[in-house]
């Protein structure tokens, strides 16, 4: 077989691999691992016992209606699978990525919203959510792909482990650390100017000044009691975390879980809300819960928001390795006209996306977010890698002025969850191919 034969076919097992995990991202759990190989036979998921690096995305028997016979023979099948990706050249994955956007049109026939709505879906969330102990691990798997939006309250908590999995703890454990953040309010925010050091007041003029400029774009955040709101988490945070304190972009971290844990309160859509229809009671209780949560998420990226903000240098770094491996055309020509990777995508690793796609698609991103818990920070390379490869043509068109205009300002004012389900799909494919292989990202 020649070289473009070759190619052609392993193009083939590509889309179909792709559409086979665009189908499981559709409600059904996700697959431990995906193979690309360039065997004839056709490709099939490996067995539960293979398992992904960041958590167990593992076919149940009830999902993917397989007898334990079925997955130790695909484990036998995989176990014979030992041909790796060295022999893949970068044209290879530009060719791929470059088919893409034919697949994603079929995935487009799925109605928006269907897969977190689902019956069958809500059915399981259900199950999980009503045992005396949530298995974590099995939400994750449910969560990864989209969450009811009446659901999310309760299981971002979970996810997070602001709220035990424990059923008969979880009340009580909630009351406290919601007087637990009454009390720091009180102690750090309600206090005059004139208990504070120099630095806490200037601190706290910063916040002020950028509580304004969150998503300006959606009016519900305008609202002043929105604002004050997101003052009060914001300075106790960072009061609490003298290590970072406070840095411009949490500001967008913390919306989020400002709109998710309001939802518990008002009805309808994030338009017609007014936070004025809430008791001071709920509103204390909605900002508990998103202080707590914005901790447990910006824990695990510490060094993100210290001095300098390492985490993210790293990151960006790895998001420049994984790009020139998988589009080296595009990685050349923005290394040609002198585009460093630290002018548009610090931004991106800052705010974790906020300010570039559509606010009504934020909480369902992190829902894929939350459900890689730990594993977050490397698996964030992927999307943004995925993210920025949906305009690789268009790049390569532009020069050095105008790429930084474009991803300035990206077009995805009128994305909707296709095209979101599309980069979060080639981010877990691209994960699969890589994470367990370093040295392939190697310069």
């Amino acid at each position: 077989m020649n070289n473009s034969d070759s190619n052609s076919s392993l193009d083939s097992r590509f889309n179909q691999t792709l559409k086979n995990v665009q189908g499981l991202l559709k409600g059904r759990s996700i697959p431990g691992k995906v193979l690309l190989t360039r065997r004839s036979d056709k490709l099939e998921e490996l067995s539960p016992r293979e398992r992904s690096p960041s958590f167990e995305r593992s076919f149940s028997e009830n999902d993917a209606g397989t007898s334990e016979r079925t997955d130790m023979s695909r484990e036998a099948e995989a176990k014979n699978t030992s041909k790796s990706y060295t022999d893949l050249s970068p044209n290879t994955f530009k060719t791929t990525t470059s088919n893409v956007e034919a697949t994603s049109k079929e995935v487009q026939k799925t109605p928006i919203g269907a897969r977190a709505t689902d019956s069958a879906r809500v059915m399981k969330f259900s199950k999980q959510l009503s045992g005396s102990t949530v298995i974590l691990e099995r939400l994750r798997e449910l969560a990864w792909s989209g969450i009811p939006p009446y659901m999310r309250p309760n299981i971002w908590r979970l996810l997070l482990g602001y709220a035990p999995p424990n059923s008969d703890r979880r009340e009580l454990v909630l009351r406290r650390k919601r007087l637990e953040y009454l009390d720091s309010v009180a102690q750090f925010y309600d206090i005059p100017d004139t208990e504070r050091s120099d630095d806490e007041i200037n601190m706290l003029r910063q916040i002020s000044v950028d509580c304004p400029r969150t998503v300006p774009d959606v009016a519900f955040f305008q609202q002043p009691q929105v604002q004050k709101s997101l003052e009060r988490i914001l300075y106790t945070w960072a009061i609490r975390h003298p290590a970072s304190g406070y840095v411009q972009g949490i500001n967008d971290l913390a919306t989020p879980f400002l709109v998710v844990f309001l939802s518990e309160y008002l009805e309808g859509d994030i338009e017609t809300w007014s936070i004025c229809d809430l008791s001071a009671e709920d509103i204390s209780k909605m900002e508990a819960d998103c202080y707590w949560c914005l901790s447990k998420l910006l824990d695990g990226m510490q060094d993100h928001y210290t001095f300098a903000q390492p985490g993210i240098q790293r990151l960006v770094f790895k998001l420049k390795e994984l790009v020139r491996r998988i589009d080296e055309p595009v990685s050349r020509h923005m290394e040609e006209h002198g585009l460093e990777f630290l002018q548009f995508a610090f931004r991106w690793f800052n705010c974790l996306l906020i300010r570039e796609i559509p606010f009504h698609l934020v909480t369902r991103l992190w829902d894929t977010y939350l459900a890689e818990g730990d594993a977050l920070p490397d698996f964030l390379v992927y999307i943004f890698a995925s993210f920025l490869l949906t305009w690789s043509d268009k790049l390569q068109k532009l020069d050095f002025q105008e790429m930084v205009m474009f991803l300035q300002h990206l077009p995805t004012q009128n994305w909707t969850h296709q095209e979101l389900e599309m980069v979060l799909s080639r981010a877990y494919m691209w994960h699969s191919m890589f994470n367990s292989s370093p040295s392939h990202l190697a310069s």
